[in-house]
């Protein structure tokens, strides 16, 4: 392995392999570059609370050092609602966000009618029904609970002790999605989402690179509902999976902890190119 632009912590080019390194120096040599990120379980690691969850340290430093390169603009991609994901996530000024899987969207700057959600009346019914279900059914199992969103609701089961009845949650679960009508579900790690806005991480992708005509997206992401995302890129996108299980991206790291990794990678890169060119 060559040292040529390797961060500034060589140690840290020892987390990622060599095909991904070779990758994320190319993506880097691009003039327009945007670097798209979940947040659950990618930017921070997975909490039994998600109302606790924070970048990993390493991870909102890189980030920020992406956000001020020239030509690299920085977006999250989240299926947290716009709310929680401002005040989790803490995103550098300029960072573009999407919202409850692409139904909800910040890019004031690029496109000021573009933020928000409104739904409408037959929706909103649709939500409130929901709302009601996961709620009865979280009520009666002991450390599942249920989390409001603009466009629809999750009901978690991470903090149910036995994983026989946080397994058996989700099976009640799905059963009442399928019952209610203008509802969909959205599979994920030991949650069920289901919204009454069809929207997806790929959507989202595929609008942010309308606005900002990169010449290249680097999506990063853990969860089933990234693979939508995984799956709007091409060309020399980088697609990176954070941790285990099937994937349509490309590039594998093992955990959020490697993320800062991947970033710098990219900064360091960046930076040493502009270095040359002064």
């Amino acid at each position: 392995m060559t040292t040529d632009h390797v961060p500034q912590d060589a140690s840290v080019a020892t987390l990622l392999d060599d095909d991904l390194l070779a990758a994320l120096r190319g993506f880097a040599a691009l003039p327009r570059l945007l670097v798209c990120l979940d947040f659950d379980g990618c930017v921070s690691e997975l909490v039994a609370d998600a109302s606790e969850a924070r970048p990993v340290p390493a991870n909102a430093e890189a980030i920020r050092r992406l956000a001020g390169l020239d030509g690299v603009r920085v977006a999250y991609v989240s299926g947290r609602p716009l709310e929680s994901l401002r005040e989790l996530a803490a995103p550098p000024s300029g960072a573009l966000l999407i919202g409850s899987h692409g139904a909800e969207r910040d890019v004031a700057d690029l496109a000021p009618q573009g933020a928000g959600l409104t739904l409408t009346p037959g929706q909103q019914a649709a939500r409130r029904e929901l709302l009601e279900v996961f709620e009865s059914i979280a009520a009666g199992t002991e450390g599942a609970w249920v989390e409001h969103k603009p466009a629809g609701a999750a009901i978690h089961v991470r903090k149910i002790p036995d994983a026989g009845e946080a397994k058996q949650v989700l099976v009640e679960s799905r059963a009442a999605v399928a019952t209610l009508d203008e509802v969909h579900p959205k599979e994920g790690k030991m949650v069920l989402e289901a919204v009454v806005v069809q929207a997806d991480k790929g959507e989202g992708i595929s609008e942010l690179r309308r606005l900002v005509s990169p010449d290249a997206v680097l999506f990063a992401g853990d969860d089933v509902t990234d693979e939508f995302g995984f799956a709007v890129l091409a060309g020399e996108d980088l697609g990176v999976k954070v941790g285990e299980g099937e994937t349509r991206a490309a590039h594998r790291i093992e955990a959020p902890a490697q993320l800062a990794a991947v970033l710098n990678t990219i900064a360091e890169a960046r930076e040493a190119r502009e270095e040359e060119q002064q």
